[in-house]
This record gives C-alpha cells, sequence and structure tokens, in this order.
C-alpha cells in the first residue's frame, strides 16, 4: 500500500496517515474485548452482511468474537468462533464448522514510530512530520517521496 502511495503522490505529493502505535498489550486486549460489545457486535456483523448478501443462514448466537494482541507479529488478531459443531448454508454451498473452529477476520497492526518509519523508507517515502496524542497511543505522519 505505501508502494502505491508513493507512486501516486508523484514528485511533489504528500500523504498524511494515521498509524496506531503499539502499547500494552493488557491496553489492546481490552480496548478489542470491550464490556460494553462494541466490538463484537462489529466483528459479529460480518456474519450479518454475508447472510444478507450472500444468501447464508449464520446464526450469530452459535458464534463469538474472540481477539487476541499477538505480540511476535505486533498486532490484534481477530476471530469469530464457532461455539458448537454446526452446518451453515452460503447460497448453495455447506460449510461444516467444528466446535471452537475459529475463522480470521482481522489483523489490526500496530507499530512503534521507527518501525513505521522503515516501513515507509522501504516504500521509497520519508516521514517529514508526525504528530502524538498524549498517551503517544496513535500518531499522525506527513510522508512525502524520499
Amino acid at each position: 500500500l505505501l508502494r502505491t502511495m508513493c507512486i501516486e503522490m508523484g514528485r511533489n505529493g504528500a500523504a498524511i496517515v494515521g498509524i496506531d502505535l503499539k502499547k500494552d498489550p493488557a491496553l489492546l486486549e481490552a480496548a478489542y474485548n470491550d464490556a460494553a460489545g462494541v466490538t463484537r457486535d462489529f466483528t459479529l456483523n460480518l456474519l450479518t452482511r454475508i447472510n444478507r448478501e450472500l444468501d447464508a443462514d449464520f446464526d450469530l448466537s452459535r458464534f463469538r468474537h474472540r481477539a487476541h494482541y499477538n505480540p511476535m507479529a505486533g498486532r490484534i488478531e481477530t476471530h469469530i468462533v464457532s461455539t458448537v459443531a454446526q452446518r451453515v448454508r452460503i447460497g448453495s454451498r455447506e460449510i461444516a464448522f467444528a466446535a471452537g473452529e475459529a475463522m480470521l477476520v482481522e489483523y489490526s497492526c500496530k507499530y512503534s514510530q521507527v518501525e513505521f518509519s522503515a516501513m515507509a523508507a522501504r516504500a521509497g517515502l520519508r516521514v517529514v512530520r508526525s504528530w502524538t496524542d498524549a498517551n503517544e497511543w496513535f500518531a499522525v505522519q506527513m510522508l512525502e517521496r524520499a
């Protein structure tokens, strides 16, 4: 994506990019497994959309949201997990799920500013300005061609 941005912005172009910075894994997991269930509802809405748009019959009460931080990869990994052995129809196809079987639905990558700058450099970009919130949980960076 950054390489494409580099090409598309042209010689004198620039881009503003938001970066979710690495932080305490407990804080990340609490955000992606919030007590109000906002993230859970957002994740399970994928099944609602599949039901509507692909003529499927997922029973949302038979699936749960699971999100955990993978520190080696530096990302939250979100899954939808079947709570029981079941069969689901999507159009004319039928898919079997074992109890506990998970579908990976999202990677939410977290970076340090140094990691992101190095990734941008590999794409032919350089960070010319950077702003963070007071906690340094999020950064906005201005990129130009290197």
